[in-house]
Protein backbone atom coordinates (compact mmCIF):
# COMPACT_ATOMS: atom_id res chain seq x y z
CA UNK A 1 0.00 0.00 0.00
CA UNK A 2 1.27 3.46 -0.46
CA UNK A 3 2.03 6.23 1.92
CA UNK A 4 0.03 8.56 -0.17
CA UNK A 5 -3.12 6.91 1.41
CA UNK A 6 -1.64 7.31 4.57
CA UNK A 7 0.73 9.86 5.40
CA UNK A 8 0.64 12.27 2.60
CA UNK A 9 3.64 13.74 4.09
CA UNK A 10 6.24 10.54 4.14
CA UNK A 11 4.54 9.79 0.66
CA UNK A 12 6.20 13.12 -0.29
CA UNK A 13 9.50 12.65 1.44
CA UNK A 14 9.60 8.95 -0.59
CA UNK A 15 8.96 10.74 -3.81
CA UNK A 16 11.59 12.87 -3.91
CA UNK A 17 13.94 10.35 -2.88
CA UNK A 18 13.45 7.89 -5.46
CA UNK A 19 13.57 11.39 -7.66
CA UNK A 20 16.99 12.16 -6.09
CA UNK A 21 18.18 8.92 -6.20
CA UNK A 22 17.22 8.02 -10.04
CA UNK A 23 15.09 5.17 -8.65
CA UNK A 24 12.03 6.42 -11.38
CA UNK A 25 10.25 2.58 -11.61
CA UNK A 26 9.36 3.17 -7.65
CA UNK A 27 7.99 6.00 -8.65
CA UNK A 28 3.85 6.29 -7.80
CA UNK A 29 3.49 7.87 -11.17
CA UNK A 30 0.12 7.62 -10.99
CA UNK A 31 -0.34 9.63 -7.58
CA UNK A 32 2.31 11.79 -9.00
CA UNK A 33 0.17 13.25 -12.19
CA UNK A 34 -2.60 13.60 -9.95
CA UNK A 35 -0.45 16.08 -7.39
CA UNK A 36 0.95 18.11 -10.57
CA UNK A 37 -2.16 18.43 -12.11
CA UNK A 38 -3.78 19.67 -8.81
CA UNK A 39 -0.67 22.01 -8.29
CA UNK A 40 -1.21 23.64 -12.00
CA UNK A 41 -4.70 24.26 -10.81
CA UNK A 42 -4.35 25.85 -7.34
CA UNK A 43 -1.57 28.13 -8.79
CA UNK A 44 -4.58 29.21 -11.45
CA UNK A 45 -7.36 29.27 -8.87
CA UNK A 46 -5.05 31.72 -6.65
CA UNK A 47 -4.66 33.79 -9.79
CA UNK A 48 -8.28 33.96 -10.72
CA UNK A 49 -8.81 34.51 -7.47
CA UNK A 50 -6.34 37.58 -6.85
CA UNK A 51 -7.66 38.96 -9.92
CA UNK A 52 -11.21 38.90 -9.42
CA UNK A 53 -10.62 40.59 -5.66
CA UNK A 54 -7.97 43.48 -7.65
CA UNK A 55 -11.01 43.66 -10.28
CA UNK A 56 -14.10 44.07 -7.55
CA UNK A 57 -12.44 46.64 -5.78
CA UNK A 58 -11.53 48.35 -9.12
CA UNK A 59 -15.00 48.60 -10.08
CA UNK A 60 -16.03 49.93 -6.37
CA UNK A 61 -13.43 52.68 -6.73
CA UNK A 62 -14.93 54.23 -9.82
CA UNK A 63 -18.43 53.62 -9.48
CA UNK A 64 -18.53 54.87 -5.84
CA UNK A 65 -16.14 57.40 -6.18
CA UNK A 66 -18.25 58.88 -2.33
CA UNK A 67 -17.31 55.39 -0.52
CA UNK A 68 -13.15 55.41 -1.13
CA UNK A 69 -11.38 54.39 1.87
CA UNK A 70 -7.79 53.66 2.73
CA UNK A 71 -9.15 49.61 2.96
CA UNK A 72 -9.77 49.57 -0.61
CA UNK A 73 -6.69 51.57 -1.86
CA UNK A 74 -4.62 48.75 0.40
CA UNK A 75 -6.22 45.52 -1.22
CA UNK A 76 -6.02 47.09 -4.57
CA UNK A 77 -2.34 47.86 -4.32
CA UNK A 78 -1.93 44.61 -2.36
CA UNK A 79 -3.79 42.43 -5.12
CA UNK A 80 -1.33 43.84 -7.35
CA UNK A 81 1.71 42.86 -5.67
CA UNK A 82 0.97 39.42 -4.96
CA UNK A 83 -0.18 38.74 -8.85
CA UNK A 84 2.74 40.16 -9.95
CA UNK A 85 4.59 37.76 -7.65
CA UNK A 86 2.54 34.71 -9.03
CA UNK A 87 3.46 36.13 -12.26
CA UNK A 88 7.09 36.13 -11.44
CA UNK A 89 6.95 32.93 -10.18
CA UNK A 90 5.09 31.22 -13.21
CA UNK A 91 5.38 33.37 -15.95
CA UNK A 92 3.71 30.98 -18.29
CA UNK A 93 0.16 32.27 -16.49
CA UNK A 94 1.07 35.38 -17.75
CA UNK A 95 0.07 34.22 -21.39
CA UNK A 96 -3.13 32.27 -19.75
CA UNK A 97 -4.48 35.95 -18.82
CA UNK A 98 -6.88 36.80 -21.32
CA UNK A 99 -8.43 33.05 -21.23
CA UNK A 100 -9.17 33.86 -17.02
CA UNK A 101 -10.04 37.87 -17.33
CA UNK A 102 -13.66 36.80 -18.25
CA UNK A 103 -14.29 34.30 -15.21
CA UNK A 104 -12.39 36.83 -12.92
CA UNK A 105 -14.51 39.80 -14.10
CA UNK A 106 -18.04 38.14 -13.53
CA UNK A 107 -16.52 36.82 -9.80
CA UNK A 108 -15.44 40.92 -9.68
CA UNK A 109 -19.04 42.09 -11.04
CA UNK A 110 -21.34 39.88 -8.31
CA UNK A 111 -18.94 40.66 -5.65
CA UNK A 112 -18.77 44.32 -6.04
CA UNK A 113 -22.66 44.26 -6.73
CA UNK A 114 -23.22 42.75 -3.11
CA UNK A 115 -20.79 44.51 -1.36
CA UNK A 116 -21.60 48.34 -2.94
CA UNK A 117 -25.69 47.39 -2.22
CA UNK A 118 -26.52 48.00 -6.13
CA UNK A 119 -29.73 46.32 -7.11
CA UNK A 120 -28.97 46.52 -10.91
CA UNK A 121 -25.48 46.09 -11.47
CA UNK A 122 -23.83 49.75 -13.38
CA UNK A 123 -20.95 47.37 -14.38
CA UNK A 124 -20.13 46.68 -17.74
CA UNK A 125 -21.30 43.49 -19.19
CA UNK A 126 -17.13 42.68 -19.96
CA UNK A 127 -13.96 43.96 -18.50
CA UNK A 128 -13.38 47.26 -19.84
CA UNK A 129 -9.92 47.68 -18.28
CA UNK A 130 -7.01 46.51 -19.79
CA UNK A 131 -4.64 43.69 -18.51
CA UNK A 132 -1.85 46.46 -18.33
CA UNK A 133 -4.29 49.06 -16.86
CA UNK A 134 -5.46 46.76 -13.94
CA UNK A 135 -1.58 45.71 -13.06
CA UNK A 136 -0.45 49.68 -13.43
CA UNK A 137 0.28 50.97 -9.66
CA UNK A 138 -0.85 54.41 -11.29
CA UNK A 139 -4.16 53.34 -13.05
CA UNK A 140 -6.66 54.13 -10.68
CA UNK A 141 -10.38 54.23 -12.64
CA UNK A 142 -11.81 57.37 -11.88
CA UNK A 143 -8.66 58.91 -10.28
CA UNK A 144 -6.39 58.33 -7.56
CA UNK A 145 -8.39 60.54 -4.78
Amino acid sequence: MSTYDTDFHDWIEEQSALLKTGQLAQLDVPHLIEELDSMSARERRELINRLAVLLAHLLKWQYQPERRCTSWRLTINEQRRQLALLLDDSPSLAQRLPEFLPRAYDHAGRAAMEETGFFKSPFPEHCAYRMADIMDEGYWPGGRD
